[in-house]
């Protein structure tokens, strides 16, 4: 049952069991090609042991070999791993429990009217408790995100939600509730989940709740005018894709100061946990060497990252997004900046692909937007352009990534809260055939590689957490076999699939 606005990511505490041995041997397949669902390959499987199992890995290039080589006992003893999961896209139930609708109305709430005044959701709040307890009975511990993609409708109608001020405070009366309820138990905390995504899906494209934009349908949302996934709105609840998504992320960064600020204030030395944001980022690689190109990488960064490590790391915007964006960009006070510097807390990073990075001006004629204003477009990495990538998934682009992050933000702890890969079979396969993923062991081995190499290299990684524990609902995309359990989405049982026969033998040797 959906009986939350929470959404969990489960940390499996295996660090003091090891991996010392690990058998690895690499097959060629004679020149032949081999390609794996969800993973295309050419010509290469691996035959890993792992805990005395074995597992048959393909890859790309024989090269990639050396990715394959990683174990528990490289990482700190008291590195994390585990899996993530939300309450919107996997929990279900969305009339039960005493809810109320939020924007994707898959799920219920703890404030069902999504402030305090409109009243506590016991019932919520007795299955949380009941949840986290039961994680803790079983050696897991909770990594909590507050808002996951699901602002009460109550609040979009009362006030229009991220666009008002008001949000800042129903935020902190919200968080402080779980706080009050959960901190006991709940160390980790995250208050808000990719809001670069909320914002621009949200109030530029209008693809998620709530909606809005200002732009003719006939644009392409994601993907290309060649190949278009989605396309935008359509916008009929009202908006201003110039100016909105500028707005709701300046509410969202200032929500999660206050609540950084709240919770060091008055929970802290108590409680002894710890509160940060989750954000999303390609690694943007580039498409020349020219001086354009690379200065379009670094806009696409401070456009995806600096828009929100920025402020909470310096106080303020980047000096890219102030020059392009201009008066359409909010501006912080005085006092607002000291609030914001050093807010940033622990971040977790939700990485999946890089992409190219190519210089490009805005289209003469059209009003500038977010998409616009970085002056920059992407453009995918072809399999194989540059070794190891395989539809735009590149292990490496990760390591970039987390050394990008330390360098230019001070070194934050952080945390790889999503990370994963789906499967793209028949669903009239046999159920043996459904649960087979060496391809998602492959993806998951390659990128810990990785991270080891950036905690080497001074990056402050604490943990891994993959996307996801369930196959789910991913939003406008429906249900997806993203998880590493199975479900059948017929009558909901979840069976595990060969990645979680692996992980268990990863961490506990």
């Amino acid at each position: 049952m959906a009986r939350g606005l929470i959404a969990i990511c489960l940390i499996t505490l295996l660090a003091c069991s090891s991996v010392e041995g690990r058998g690895l041997e690499l097959a060629h397949l004679n020149g032949a090609e081999h390609q794996s669902v969800g993973d295309h390959v050419h010509g290469v499987v691996a035959n890993v042991t792992v805990g005395g199992f074995n597992f048959q890995l393909n890859l790309s290039n024989p090269k990639l070999v050396e990715e394959l080589k990683i174990k528990r006992s490289d990482f700190p003893s008291d590195f994390m791993f585990g899996a993530a999961t939300s309450a919107a896209q996997s929990e279900g139930s969305a009339k039960e429990g005493g809810r109320g609708p939020s924007g994707w109305d898959h799920r219920m709430e703890t404030l069902p009217e999504g402030s305090l005044s409109g009243g506590i959701n016991q019932e919520g709040i007795d299955h949380y408790n009941s949840l986290i307890d039961e994680l803790i009975k079983n050696g897991i511990t909770p990594f909590v995100t507050i808002y996951h993609f699901d602002m009460p409708l109550a609040l979009e109608e009362k006030y229009g939600g991220l666009l008002n001020r008001s949000f800042v405070n129903d935020f902190k009366d919200y968080s402080e509730l779980l706080f009050k309820k959960f901190g006991d138990r709940v160390k980790h905390w995250f208050t808000i989940n990719e809001p670069n995504i909320l914002a621009q899906y949200g109030y530029e494209l209008g693809i998620s709740p709530p909606g809005r934009c200002s732009l003719p349908s006939t644009l392409c949302a994601l993907g290309s005018p060649v190949k278009c996934f989605e396309t935008v709105g359509p916008c009929k609840f009202g908006g201003n894709s110039s100016t909105e998504p500028y707005v709701a992320a300046h509410n969202i960064i200032l929500a999660h100061a206050t609540v950084v600020k709240l919770y060091k204030e008055k929970y802290q030395e108590q409680q002894k946990g710890e509160v940060g944001i989750v954000l999303a980022s390609q690694y943007f690689l580039p498409y020349t060497q020219s001086e354009e190109d690379k200065a379009a990488a670094g806009r696409l960064f401070d456009f995806y990252l600096g828009w929100f490590m920025g402020p909470l790391v310096f106080g303020d915007y980047p000096q890219s997004m102030k020059e392009r964006v201009k008066d359409r960009l909010p501006t912080f006070s005085a006092e607002e900046k000291v609030l914001l510097n050093g807010s940033l807390g622990l971040v977790g990073i939700n990485y999946y692909t890089s992409t190219y990075a190519k210089h490009k001006a805005p289209p003469p004629g059209e009003a500038l937007r977010y998409s616009f204003d970085q002056w920059a477009e992407t453009i995918a990495i072809q399999d194989e352009e540059i070794l190891g990538v395989t539809n735009s998934h590149w292990p490496e682009g990760l390591q970039r990534l987390l050394e990008y992050v330390k360098d230019k933000y001070q070194n934050p702890k952080l945390y790889i809260s999503e990370n994963g890969l789906s499967d793209h079979k028949d669903n009239d396969s046999p159920l043996e055939v459904l649960l087979e993923d060496p391809y998602r062991i492959s993806f998951v081995t390659r990128h810990l590689y990785r991270i080891n190499k950036a905690i080497k290299n001074g990056v402050n990684v604490k943990g891994y957490f993959c996307w996801a524990l369930f196959d789910d609902i991913e939003w406008g995309m429906g249900f997806n076999r993203v998880g590493i359990y199975f479900v059948d989405f017929s009558n909901y049982t979840r069976y595990p699939k060969l990645s979680v026969k692996w992980f268990r033998a990863f961490l506990q040797g």
